[in-house]
């Protein structure tokens, strides 16, 4: 089967300039073409539930049938399987595409139902260059995808870089990408804003044809077999984290509109929760300066977001609940989205600088290029050095809740990371733990980091809200009181719940 292995990265329109005066893009020749493509589906999009792509790209007076399947994606690079001839407009036939590949048959019976479900109309522009032992041709495509027509029509912005291995090592694409990315030698200005992406065209398109909001890329569960190599099960659960996470970081630099959906941001900060949770699990086999880095990295990472998760709860969960009265609400509710309009602009700001795309790119090539034996030895069974480590962590994290809840809130805030990052834990390793357990233990971890987390949130709501308008100031204080004193009350069921949950202790 035909593969194809690429890069994408997403780069700023400010950026371009600085990417086509690189002296790599100089010493080669370049092409350009304008290309049209049509991407069909069946209107119930069959396709898609299937993971594949049809297109018609038309160059010129030419038109060509192209079929993609998912293949695997991580962290912008992607393998697929990739067919492509040669058609007439409207008139695909997939039996000579694909010969007898079973996906011939398949495409054949969809083949009358399928209609136009969007576009993508751009200029591509075409170097081949000689990186460290790989050919490498890279592909600059910039205009628009679009969906529907008319009214109901809707576009939006496409410009990306496609690094496709002609021949050579993968690790050469990330090299390449951090050799543009970086400053020239000489040149005072921080580099080019390029952030890997596994978002296809093809699901970009979908996304504006279906409609609705952006949605939050989301961490998955990493798939961890109890005979996997330590450094490999690192590996998988970091592509886990790290994808989502460029994603998001991606969609929050180049649309402004991101900054209004809050899971982004939340999902975004739980993604680089997770993927220091796996740092620290697996520390024992990583080369410690890279486990020390990367944790440093992310941790500084998740600060440049965390004002702005503040801001978003106060405004769409706590002030609602704080104040009830609509002139109240009214004279609040304009101050407080001011301060989280500021909040968003001054974290956009940190995220478009280019060192902060450079950095994840590096983890990424970083991540490719770990080898996945490790040096210091390994368990004997990944599920059960995962069993001991969570009865280890529920051991302490028990020791620790009887201390912090007879404490200030100082205390029972670390409690609450504490909790979280047992939590992380455990769903970093639930794959290698039996899932009753798992069920049992999540429950009883989420109730105990709810409470704790409503407190530490009414805790960040006096702060923030003590320079309020005056008007309602006093009502807002003291209803924070209230609800502080009532969620108290909470504080003993936490205790209980995790002295009588006997997690993987047998």
């Amino acid at each position: 089967m035909p593969q194809e292995t690429e890069l994408k990265l997403l780069i700023r329109p400010e950026d371009l300039p600085r990417l086509l005066s690189h002296p790599a893009l100089q010493a080669a020749s370049a092409t350009r073409e304008r290309l049209y493509n049509t991407y069909l589906d069946t209107p119930d999009l069959q396709l898609k539930a299937r993971r594949m792509a049809v297109r018609e790209r038309r160059i010129g007076r030419r038109t060509w049938l192209t079929v993609k399947t998912a293949g695997s994606s991580t962290g912008g690079m992607s393998v697929r399987g990739e067919w492509e001839a040669p058609t007439r407009p409207g008139e695909p036939d997939f039996r000579a595409l694909l010969g007898d590949h079973p996906l011939a048959d398949v495409l054949s019976r969809l083949a009358g139902r399928l209609v136009p479900v969007f576009q993508t109309d751009f200029v591509r522009r075409s170097w081949t260059l000689d990186h460290e032992g790989a050919v490498i041709e890279m592909a600059l495509d910039d205009g628009q995808i679009s969906a529907g027509t008319g009214q109901g029509g809707r576009s939006e912005r496409l410009q990306e870089i496609e690094l496709e291995l002609k021949a050579g090592p993968v690790t050469a694409l990330f090299s390449l990408a951090m050799d543009l990315a970086l400053p020239v030698q000489g040149e005072p200005n921080p580099g080019i804003w390029l952030m890997p992406s596994d978002l296809s065209k093809a699901q970009r398109g979908l996304a504006l044809f279906e409609g609705g909001p952006l949605q939050a890329a989301r961490a998955g569960a990493p798939v961890i077999t109890p005979d996997m190599a330590p450094r490999a099960a690192f590996v998988t659960t970091a592509w886990s984290c790290l994808s989502p996470l460029q994603t998001n970081l991606g969609r929050l630099v180049l649309d402004a509109q991101a900054w209004t959906q809050p899971e982004i941001v939340h999902q975004s900060r739980v993604a680089l929760r997770r993927l220091r949770t796996s740092l620290r699990l697996f520390r024992p086999w990583l080369p410690e300066r890279f486990a020390r880095h990367w944790d440093r990295q992310c941790q500084q990472l998740a600060a440049l977001l965390g004002e702005v998760r503040e801001w978003d709860v106060l405004e769409t969960d706590w002030l609602p609940r704080l104040l009830r009265d609509g002139r109240d609400l009214a004279i609040c509710q304009p101050w407080v989205h001011g301060q989280r309009e500021a909040a968003w602009a001054r974290a956009r700001a940190a995220l478009s600088n280019p060192t902060q795309a450079q950095m994840l790119l590096a983890l990424a090539r970083g991540l490719h290029g770990l080898p996945v034996d490790a040096p210091n030895g390994r368990p004997t069974r990944l599920d059960r050095w995962a069993r001991q480590v969570m009865a280890k962590a529920h051991q302490d994290l028990r020791r620790e809740a009887s201390q912090a809840l007879r404490s200030g809130p100082e205390a029972r805030h670390e409690l609450r990371l504490s909790l979280k990052k047992e939590r992380y834990t455990l769903e970093s390793l639930a794959c290698l733990l039996p899932p009753d357990e798992v069920r049992q233990a999540t429950r009883a971890l989420a109730r105990a980091q709810d409470v704790l987390g409503w407190l530490n949130d009414l805790a960040t709501a006096r702060e923030r809200l003590a320079p309020a308008p005056v008007e309602v100031r006093d009502r807002l204080l003291g209803r924070i009181d209230a609800q502080e004193r009532q969620e108290m009350r909470r504080l003993p069921g936490i205790e209980r719940s995790l002295r009588d949950l006997a997690m993987f202790d047998h």
